[in-house]
């Protein structure tokens, strides 16, 4: 037949065809062949484990541990297995089991320690004894997922956490005391001393506050020379300044006067010069003119005396 687990549950097979046992969530059950059906679920174990200290002293301690298969590993799967296959998870083979390793791991580890270091160090010492118990554990496949201890309790006769609570409790009230003597005298001392402070600040505050206020007078003087200083320098740099402006200014002056003069000279000149060029030309011009004049008065006189001279024969 073909079987199918639930989703909390796992198949265990034996018989025809398999060596050990094989495990899984579905499979064809061949003739020849065992199945059984084993819970994976977790399952609370509540204990109340008997133990003593190294000073013989008995105590309770309670306990609560969510315990069930390691399923993330195929081996802690196939130890589980063949712990449970015979029985229930809930059967009392199975929390006898449990039990029994719980018990003698805490009893062996608080066997080596004091009251006083198992009452002072209680998260330390729960923490050895998970540690412990998940180690012996591991053999059947099993793993811790949740462990809650509450706190430690006295057997019957031997009232010892209840003495050393009322211990701790006087001590606590006792020091308290202190504390409130302390703190009262305390108080009354900073009170003094704040009265005392407050008039020797007082006092030195008025008298920083002068030499600040004499610091800050001289400094305001000593700033405003300084203005003044700067001030002063700055009208006398202004008036060089300008001084050289104007000495640059009255030389350029002068020049330009000179050039304007050199011009006007030369232009003089020029005009001068074109005068007596003009004349030379118009004298040159009159030569000319009386040249040719006489030049034709001569040629006039000639042509007459020519004339003259080629008459007189012929009225001859």
């Amino acid at each position: 037949m073909y079987k199918v687990a639930s989703a909390s549950e796992y198949l265990v097979i034996t018989g025809v065809g398999i060596g050990d046992i094989k495990i899984a969530k579905k499979a064809w059950i061949l003739p020849g062949q065992y199945c059984t059906v084993f819970d994976i679920s977790p399952v609370n174990y509540t204990f109340e484990v008997q133990a003593m200290s190294a000073e013989k002293l008995p105590f309770v301690l309670p306990a609560v541990f969510t315990i069930g298969p390691r399923i993330d590993d195929d081996d802690s799967l196939l130890k589980y297995a063949k712990l449970i296959s015979p029985h229930d998870k809930l059967s009392h083979h199975v929390k006898e089991l449990v039990q029994g390793i719980i018990e003698g791991e805490t009893r062996v580890l608080a066997a080596s320690m004091t009251m006083e270091e198992v009452f002072r160090g209680t998260k330390e010492f729960k923490q050895e004894v998970f540690a412990k118990v998940q180690l012996e554990l591991n053999q059947f496949g099993l793993l811790i997922y949740n462990a809650n201890v509450k706190q430690l309790v006295d057997v019957p006769g031997h009232e010892y956490f209840s003495y050393l609570g009322q211990k701790t409790q006087m001590e606590a009230a006792n020091q308290a005391k202190v504390d409130v003597v302390e703190a009262r005298m305390k108080g009354e001392i900073g009170s003094k001393l704040r009265d005392g402070q407050t008039l020797q600040n007082a006092s030195k505050i008025d008298a920083e506050t002068k030499i600040v206020s004499t610091q800050r007078q001289g400094e305001g003087k000593k700033e405003e020379i300084k203005v003044k200083t700067e001030v002063k320098v700055f009208e006398n740099q202004r008036e060089a300044e300008v001084a050289e402006t104007n000495a640059e200014l009255a030389k350029k002056k002068a020049g330009w006067a000179k050039g304007a003069q050199v011009a006007e000279v030369e232009a003089t000149k020029a005009v001068a010069l074109r005068e007596a060029e003009l004349q030379r030309q118009v004298e040159v011009m009159n030569a000319l003119t009386h040249t040719e004049k006489l030049k034709a008065e001569f040629l006039s006189k000639a042509n007459v005396e020519y004339e003259t001279k080629s008459l007189l024969p012929r009225m001859r």
